[in-house]
């Protein structure tokens, strides 16, 4: 009976016919913020952008090993486990259905038809991705395919391993620390089962999306009532079953959440300092590095940037929310007196770094006052405090809706 290191060895040896390993770079940007040796597995530069293609790739592998007479294979994804599942489906020669819900942006759809070309059929079903899901599973089981989980198989969670195989062999020996990013539990089941005790673990789930926490927490499984899909790659309302068993053990001081609009300013500073372009589950294991920053002090430590399958239409929404974790960005409405010379005397006391974004009129009567929803940007978050101060001191009533959640989904 073969371990599992030595199958997820044997699944990462059969990937190099199909593609190469992917780089493992030490970033002087971050190991000289954090006084560490940081390193990035950059798993956003497979063919398909994300590891996604690994467990894709081995699955389809035993099962064709098995059956080599099988030519159906069925998934159910809005994103990169259906563009790994196109690109396997093409280099195998087989058939393959992809049911992605009507919801699913063009740009990920294309993507997936330009993976798969004419070996894949993609069938838009269900507003909501468990409709999909059932809907996939459904046709599957008619049409005697095999079905292609994302994460909570095991040939799956033994080709996302190799990520660990390749870490081992390219730095030569188990960094004190791996940072992994945590949706249903494949990459992180996968590695932390390749290096067992050999190596410290952070895993990082979506502030939105604490999966792996709530199950640790429960014992077992168990489905979120809400889940914040921002961070899509890793918003996940239920961990798998399999991959938990692997992933009981972690303590769960070792589980942390990344807040939404944080991830965003990690998403713009490694675009803007570093050119490179991560999806916001990509970034997740490089934003934690913050709150762990005591531990990892003169430390050799892997963050698996697991995807860059970013599509940039959505680039104005993360700078948008990334300004205003950094606080150089805020919303406020103000009432603003109806007479001649009040909106001057207002812009007079912006200070020479602070810039108006936005100015809209939310109500203007012939009473004596209107609201304005105002934006400012400044260059440095302290201005603020001097700004309203000057606001105070001159008068002029106003209500901060920077982070009034219900209030900016309407207004902002």
């Amino acid at each position: 009976m073969h371990d599992f290191r030595d199958l997820s060895r044997a699944a990462e040896t059969a990937m190099r016919d199909v593609f190469a390993a992917t780089p493992l770079q030490l970033n002087a940007h971050l190991s000289e913020r954090f006084g560490a040796e940081i390193y990035l597995k950059r798993e956003d530069l497979t063919p398909v952008r994300s590891y996604k293609l690994r467990g894709a790739f081995n699955a389809m592998r035993k099962v064709l090993a098995h059956d080599p007479d099988r030519r159906l294979f069925v998934c159910a994804s809005a994103g990169n486990h259906a563009q790994g599942v196109a690109f396997m489906c093409r280099h195998f020669g087989v058939r393959g259905v992809i049911f992605m819900p009507v919801t699913t942006p063009q740009q990920k759809v294309f993507k997936t038809e330009t993976f798969g070309g004419d070996h894949i059929e993609i069938r838009m079903i269900g507003d909501y991705f468990d409709d999909t899901l059932a809907a996939a599973q459904s046709y599957c089981r008619e049409a005697g395919g095999s079905f292609l989980a994302p994460f909570d198989d095991e040939d799956v969670i033994e080709g996302q391993a190799s990520v660990g195989v390749e870490i081992m062999d390219q730095l030569g020996h188990a960094p004190d620390r791996i940072v992994l990013p945590v949706g249903g539990g494949g990459l992180s089941a996968g590695v932390c089962s390749y290096f067992g005790q050999r190596t410290a673990f952070t895993l990082v789930e979506p502030a939105g999306g604490t999966s792996l926490r709530a199950a640790l927490e429960a014992g077992a499984p168990v489905t979120l009532a809400r889940v914040n899909s921002f961070v899509d790659g890793a918003a996940v309302a239920r961990i798998g079953e399999k991959t938990f068993a692997r992933l009981a053990h972690i303590d769960p001081q070792n589980v942390l959440a990344a807040p939404e609009d944080r991830i965003c300013t990690t998403m713009m500073e490694m675009l803007n300092v570093e050119g490179i372009v991560l999806e916001p589950a990509g970034a997740l294991a490089i934003d934690v590095l913050t709150d762990i920053a005591d531990q990892i002090r003169g430390q050799s430590v892997v963050c698996v940037t697991s995807g860059g399958n970013f599509d940039f239409e959505r680039l104005p929404e993360v700078k948008e929310r990334a300004q205003r974790y950094s606080g150089v960005k805020k919303y406020f409405i103000l009432r603003l007196p109806q007479r001649p010379g009040a909106l001057k005397e207002f812009l007079n006391i912006l200070g020479p770094e602070d810039d108006i974004a936005r100015f809209e009129y939310l109500k203007k009567s012939a009473r004596n006052f209107g609201s304005v929803l105002i934006g400012i940007e400044t260059r440095r978050a302290e201005n603020f405090a001097a700004l309203f101060a000057r606001i105070d001191a001159a008068g002029f009533t106003y209500t901060d809706i920077t982070n009034d959640e219900t209030l900016a989904q309407f207004v902002i």
